[in-house]
């Protein structure tokens, strides 16, 4: 058996959670298969807000859930994902999912930043239910990739003591930098 994707381990986890009617937050929208997973889970009475910070990336994202029906669940929003905060009310959200880096066929110039998304999640956690998940796909497999990804872990690592549980899935033995999940709920 091959050990599942980052993305698809995070979407795992958050199928065990999320519930209709729920608020779901896509932090990086990308192409929109976060978005379109969250979607199908919160059902007619839930909602997805979608961020990202590239116009191609909102449209395809856009596009793709329109051509599933769900354009009536998702609020889309053009800003940075450090904006979640001002998006929603405090620990109102159940799931808040990052996937971190560039937007797959786009400018592979454009990646996401240690300091913003810092400061990303931080305002996450503020939007977080108690009991909410947090995901978090880092891919240090290139040089911004690798300085956020060991940003966001020592990060995250740091949060353990304040009443958080976190934890890190990753290959091992990779000739390259794998691409890695990071999880956390505040227990």
């Amino acid at each position: 058996m091959t050990p599942p994707r980052p993305t698809a381990l995070a979407h795992q986890f958050v199928r065990e959670i999320l519930r209709e009617g729920d608020l779901a937050i896509d932090a990086t929208a990308g192409n929109g298969h976060d978005t379109l997973m969250l979607a199908a889970r919160v059902g007619e009475s839930g909602r997805v807000l979608a961020i990202d910070i590239q116009p191609a990336a909102i449209e395809s994202a856009r596009t793709r859930i329109k051509g599933a029906g769900f354009e009536n669940r998702v609020d889309f929003h053009l800003t940075s994902h450090a904006r979640i905060a001002a998006l929603t009310a405090p620990a109102s959200a159940s799931v808040i999912m990052f996937n971190l880096g560039y937007l797959p066929g786009g400018d592979h110039a454009l990646t996401t930043d240690a300091a913003e998304t810092l400061r990303a999640l931080e305002a996450a956690l503020v939007c977080l239910k108690p009991g909410g998940l947090l995901t978090i796909v880092c891919y240090p497999g290139h040089a911004e990739g690798a300085d956020e990804a060991s940003a966001v872990e020592k990060w995250l690592q740091a949060r353990c003591g304040d009443g958080w549980r976190a934890a890190k899935y990753a290959m091992l033995g990779t000739r390259a930098p794998a691409p890695f999940l990071l999880t956390a709920s505040r227990r």
